[in-house]
Order: structure tokens, then C-alpha cells, then sequence
């Protein structure tokens, strides 16, 4: 994963690095049923959410070393916009883009927009409502008049922008979203209908808690434990 990196805190907190290293890359990592690719997904998208820049640099190195696309990676960046905002996904998109270079990946890379300013809605309001069914029209109809306004940004913007793009498919989308709230914590009812989209587009229980077990060493046991909580209560034993 990490050909010729040699960690300085191997030099200054030994102990540290033996107990992380033999937690996240031997326990963790063994655990699950995602592929490696995917695992290094939804590794990404949670380290934008938690802000974590210098972990990031390293894991898009790894991401780009076991096989995960330049497309993909940007996909990632760009997925992460509607819930961490522009303001918070910036410096992943300067720093993917500085590693780009450094490696020879010249940009910008082949487009993946598939709408155009006239029919974001339609095919974001499509979209939204092949992940979450009757619950989309419930939402448009129960919306405050002067609330309407959000949930068509929600259709237009954050699916008809970003879900309806190539790059990644449906599932892996919908995947990388729930690890991109359930890291950002504070979002439990946001946290709970991504659970529910991800079951209805073919994430079942066990790939969502394997990602939330992934997701472990990087984001801590308390949003792990919220994550796991919501999942057992949207989906039971």
C-alpha cells in the first residue's frame, strides 16, 4: 500500500505507530466484504469530512498505488461538495491536483457531467427518487412554502450535479455518502435516509457496516458507535 514510505513517527512515538499500524492494517483491514478499491473510496470521502488534510495526501497516494482511478478520486472530491461545502472540500481539490501533477496526470481529466443547466432537475429529481422512492414526493409535499426552495436545490444541485455524473456508479455513490456523513457526526436524520438509500440501491447491512468498521481507525469509536446505531435502527437484527 505504502511502497518506500517511511513513517517519522516510527522514530519519535514508536509504541503509537506499532499499536495504530497493527489495529487499522491487520484488524481492521481483514475485516468485511469490500474490495480494496472501494474500501479506499470511502476511506477518501471520510477524511474530507473530517478535515484531516496530511492523512488524506498519504491515503490518495495508497488509492492511486492499489488501482483507484484519477477519475474516481476527483468523483470523490467532487461528491463530498454538497455535504461538506465548497469552503471545507477546497484544499482536497488543490492537494489532488498538486499529487496529479507531481505523478504526470495531466488535467483537466475527461468530462463525466451528463446534465446540462436545463435538465439538472428533471434527471436529479429522477435520480433522488430511484434511491428513495415515495419518500421524495412525502418531502416536496410536507415542505414549507417558503422551504420549497431547498428541496429543489436538493434535486437540481446536490443529485442532478453530482449523483447523475460518471466516474462512479449508483451503489458507490450512494456508499461514499454514507461514510461522508457518518464522519462528519451531528447528521443522524441525514445519517438514517442515506442508510435506507443505500439498502434500497443494493448496499446491504453487512457492506454498511463493514464500511463503518473501515472507517473506524480514521474517525474514532463515538461516530463509529452513532453510525452503528443508526444502522441497527433503520435496518434491526
Amino acid at each position: 500500500m505504502f511502497p518506500n514510505y517511511e513513517s517519522t513517527l516510527k522514530i519519535t512515538d514508536p509504541e503509537l505507530i506499532e499499536v495504530f499500524d497493527n489495529f487499522a492494517f491487520d484488524e481492521v483491514i481483514s475485516y468485511g466484504v469490500l474490495d480494496t478499491k472501494t474500501r479506499l473510496i470511502v476511506i477518501l470521502g471520510s477524511l474530507i469530512a473530517s478535515q484531516t488534510l496530511s492523512e488524506y495526501k498519504m491515503m490518495l497516494q495508497d488509492a492511486l498505488n492499489v488501482g483507484v482511478t484519477p477519475i474516481e478520486i476527483k468523483e470523490v472530491v467532487y461528491q463530498s461538495i454538497p455535504y461538506v461545502g465548497i469552503a471545507k472540500a477546497l484544499d482536497f481539490i488543490h492537494i489532488t491536483n498538486e499529487i496529479f501533477e507531481s505523478k504526470g496526470i495531466k488535467q483537466p481529466l475527461e468530462g463525466q457531467s451528463t446534465t446540462s443547466p436545463e435538465t439538472r432537475y428533471e434527471k436529479g429529481l429522477k435520480i433522488q427518487k430511484s434511491i428513495f422512492g415515495e419518500m421524495i414526493d412525502k418531502m416536496y409535499t410536507e415542505s414549507p412554502e417558503n422551504q420549497i426552495h431547498i428541496q429543489k436545490y436538493l434535486s437540481a444541485n446536490c443529485f442532478g450535479d453530482y449523483y447523475t455524473r460518471k466516474g462512479l456508479d449508483l451503489k458507490t455513490r450512494e456508499l461514499l455518502t454514507f461514510s461522508i456523513i457518518l464522519s462528519l457526526g451531528g447528521c443522524e436524520s441525514q445519517l438514517k435516509g442515506h442508510i435506507q438509500g443505500n439498502e434500497n440501491v443494493g448496499n446491504d447491512k453487512e457492506i454498511l457496516l463493514s464500511t463503518v468498521t473501515q472507517l473506524l481507525p480514521y474517525i474514532g469509536y463515538p461516530r463509529t458507535l452513532n453510525a452503528i446505531n443508526c444502522l441497527n435502527e433503520v435496518i434491526p437484527e
